[in-house]
C-alpha cells in the first residue's frame, strides 16, 4: 500500500512538470512578472501583439486627451551607463507602441545627443525612420519633441524647418484631432523650439535628480496625478507631459544611480501603480508619460488607459 502511494505522488509530480513545459500550468511567480525594465537590445513582441494601437482611438478625440507612452532622451543608446537612458533602438521603440520622443539636438548637421556624447543619428536620419514607420502603420501618430541643445542652439529651429514636408509633419500650435494627424509626425514644441503643439510639463526644475529612490515615486505620483487633473480639466489646448525618469549623477548623495538603476527601480513600482489607477472609472487620462528603459508591459499598461 505505502508502495502504491509513493508511486502515485511521483506519477503526480511527473505530471505537474509535463504540464508546466507545455506551458498549461505556471508558478505564481511567473504568472506575476511582468516586463516593467528593458535593458536587452532585443525586442520581442508577442504574436497577438497589435503594433497599431492606436486604431482604435476615435477620430474626434483631440490627441491632448490621450494617455500616450513616451521615452525620454528617446535615442540616448550610447556613452555608457550615466548618459544611456534607452536599450531599444528608434524602430524598436516604435513598435512596442512608444509615441512620444524626446529629442536633443545640436549642430548644423542637427545630430542627436546627450550631453557632450554623439548618438550616431541625425534628426534628419530620425525623421526618415519615424516616417518609414508610419507609412506602413497609417493610424499612427508620433509625437517628436526637439530640445535644441550645445551647438548653433538658435539655428535649430530654422533647419529643422527647412527639411520638413508640412503634409507630413503638423506644425501648427493648435491641439489637432487624432484623425487629422493619423500617418503624420507631430512637433511638439517647449522653450527656444517653438513649431508644433503646446506642452505643459508637471516636473519642476531639478526633479529628474534622484539621491532617494522612494522619495522620486512620491514626485513621480504627485505628477501623475496633477497630469490626470489638468487632463481632465482643461480644454484641451495644450499637451500634458510627466517624467518618471531620473538621474543621480551630478549629486552628492546619488552618485551611483544611473539612469538605469533608477528606472529598474521606478518602472515596476510605476506599472503597479497605473494598474491601480487603471480601475476608476472613467479612466484617467493623464497625457504623455516619458520613461526611461521601459518594458513591453509597462508600455502596454499605459496603453491601456486609452481602452
Amino acid at each position: 500500500m505505502a508502495k502504491m502511494i509513493v508511486t502515485g505522488k511521483i506519477l503526480f509530480i511527473l505530471m505537474l512538470l509535463l504540464l508546466k513545459d507545455s506551458g498549461q500550468v505556471q508558478a505564481d511567480d511567473e504568472v506575476e512578472e511582468k516586463q516593467t525594465f528593458h535593458e536587452s537590445m532585443t525586442l520581442n513582441l508577442p504574436k497577438s501583439y497589435k503594433i497599431d494601437w492606436m486604431k482604435s482611438i476615435d477620430n474626434n478625440k483631440l490627441i491632448s486627451a490621450i494617455t500616450i507612452p513616451g521615452a525620454h532622451d528617446a535615442l540616448a543608446l550610447h556613452g555608457g551607463a550615466l548618459a544611456k537612458c534607452q536599450s531599444l533602438s528608434l524602430e524598436d521603440q516604435l513598435l512596442a507602441g512608444i509615441r512620444y520622443l524626446d529629442l536633443r539636438v545640436s549642430g548644423e548637421n542637427l545630430e542627436i545627443k546627450h550631453g557632450i556624447t554623439y548618438q550616431h543619428i541625425t534628426f534628419p536620419e530620425v525623421l526618415s525612420k519615424i516616417k518609414a514607420f508610419l507609412s506602413k502603420y497609417k493610424t499612427e501618430t508620433v509625437l517628436v519633441r526637439v530640445k535644441p541643445v550645445r551647438n548653433f542652439r538658435g539655428k535649430v529651429q530654422n533647419l529643422i524647418q527647412n527639411i520638413i514636408n508640412n503634409d507630413d509633419v503638423w506644425i501648427k500650435n493648435s491641439i489637432p484631432k487624432i484623425g487629422e494627424v493619423r500617418g503624420k509626425v507631430v512637433l511638439v514644441q517647449k522653450d527656444r523650439f517653438t513649431l508644433g503643439i503646446p506642452l505643459s510639463g508637471t516636473d519642476n526644475k531639478g526633479d529628474y535628480k534622484v539621491t532617494n529612490i522612494n522619495h522620486k515615486k512620491e514626485i513621480v505620483a504627485l505628477h501623475l496625478m496633477e497630469a490626470a487633473n489638468k487632463c481632465k480639466n482643461n480644454d484641451h489646448d495644450e499637451v500634458v507631459l510627466s517624467y518618471s525618469s531620473g538621474t543621480g549623477v551630478g549629486t552628492s548623495k546619488g552618485l551611483s544611480l544611473f539612469p538605469s538603476r533608477v528606472a529598474k527601480e521606478i518602472n515596476p513600482w510605476l506599472y503597479e501603480y497605473l494598474k491601480m489607477q487603471s480601475v476608476k472609472k472613467p479612466k484617467p487620462c493623464y497625457g504623455i508619460i516619458a520613461m526611461d528603459f521601459p518594458g513591453f508591459d509597462l508600455i502596454q499598461m499605459v496603453i491601456k488607459f486609452n481602452t
